[in-house]
């Protein structure tokens, strides 16, 4: 029988405080709290299209900014589908997913590799700057996933292909993302043990 993958990490700073639970055998099921609403719908799509479950409850200094408290949940996610990896065993180890919203379209590949690596490009000049729903600037899209990559030991490609609107850009981004994730971290009942030549993830 599969062991649980499974996580539950709280961490606890000046800044925020983020609790989380994920189960990478799950049905995209989420319950999800940042205070930061946009961010709070990224991570929702991320569950559902992903199936990971997912519970988010976090908090932090967003009268301040937004940064901390999306920055913090995303090392905390990360953290956690480490954690529920284990020794990687069984894994599909590689993920490749383009998911189009409207006239948006990204592309994102995942090696769960035990490096941590992110390239992350095409954005359109100003989306940094723009804030979506009023509280998220679009520049905290790379944040997250700088956190998530660092956090999980995975290296990622996200690209930017096409897009205009900022929220749709971003909703993509974090779509594609899911759907690689949820190809790479599937267990494959033809490999056996680590899918790495070296032995090790």
């Amino acid at each position: 029988m599969t062991a649980s993958r499974t996580a539950t990490i709280t961490r606890t700073t000046s800044e925020s405080s983020v609790t989380l639970r994920l189960d990478l055998d799950g049905s995209g099921t989420s319950s999800v709290s940042t205070t930061v609403p946009f961010f709070d719908h990224l991570l929702t799509a991320f569950s559902k299209h992903s199936l990971i479950d997912l519970e988010v409850d976090a908090h932090g200094d967003t009268d301040i900014d937004a940064h901390h408290t999306v920055e913090d949940t995303a090392i905390v996610l990360g953290q956690a589908i480490r954690q529920a990896l284990g020794a990687r065993t069984g894994i599909a180890r590689y993920g490749d997913a383009t998911v189009p919203l409207d006239e948006a379209l990204a592309q994102a590949v995942v090696d769960v590799s035990g490096r941590s690596y992110l390239v992350h490009t095409g954005e359109p000049d100003g989306f940094a700057l723009h804030r979506i729903g009023g509280h998220f600037t679009g520049s905290l899209v790379r944040h997250a996933f700088e956190a998530l990559t660092a956090h999980s030991a995975v290296t990622m490609h996200v690209r930017v292909l096409a897009g205009r609107d900022p929220h749709h850009i971003a909703e993509a981004e974090f779509k594609a993302a899911a759907r690689a994730f949820r190809a790479a971290v599937a267990l494959d009942p033809r490999v056996h043990g680590v899918p790495s030549t070296k032995g090790a993830l």
